[in-house]
């Protein structure tokens, strides 16, 4: 686990944050190298599957050619949704580490835990609040902003 791959995944918030996209982003880490970067883009493409995180992890399964990303680990800014959390298991992610927790939509802790569920065939390793209060700013900033612009 490291803080400076939580802030990449800060930048590519930031990258949602300017395109007005609620400002989440992801990296996905291989053998200490960034191989996989995403940020929402839901608005932007139409797309109700451009989470960050599946961005990042279809970059990565590219990069390693393999739909298999064993061994690797991923860094979000927003604890995962049920979608993203079954792609993480899908994908045989090795390592989650989020920043904020998701009270509305959290699918590692909050509403339900789909990572490490024992039924499933694969288990993720999970850190959670790491860089939380930059994350959880952000992600506040883009929604009194969004408040204030609708009056």
């Amino acid at each position: 686990m490291n803080s400076t791959f939580m802030l990449a995944a800060l930048e590519e918030a930031e990258r949602a944050y300017e395109l007005g996209e609620v400002p989440i982003g992801a990296v996905v880490v291989h053998n200490g190298s960034v191989i996989g970067r995403g940020h929402n883009r839901r608005e932007h493409d139409g797309d109700p599957t451009a989470h960050a995180e599946m961005i990042a992890i279809r970059e990565a399964a590219a990069f390693l050619k393999n739909w298999r990303l064993t061994g690797t680990e991923l860094y979000v800014t927003l604890e995962p949704c049920p979608m993203c959390a079954g792609a993480i298991v899908n994908a045989r992610i090795k390592t989650l580490v989020f920043g904020s927790f998701d009270a509305k939509a959290g699918a590692v802790c909050s509403l339900m835990n789909i990572v490490q569920d024992p039924r499933l065939n694969h288990r993720v390793e999970v850190y959670d609040g790491i860089c939380h209060n930059a994350c959880s700013h952000l992600l506040s900033r883009f929604f009194e902003e969004l408040r204030s612009d609708r009056g």
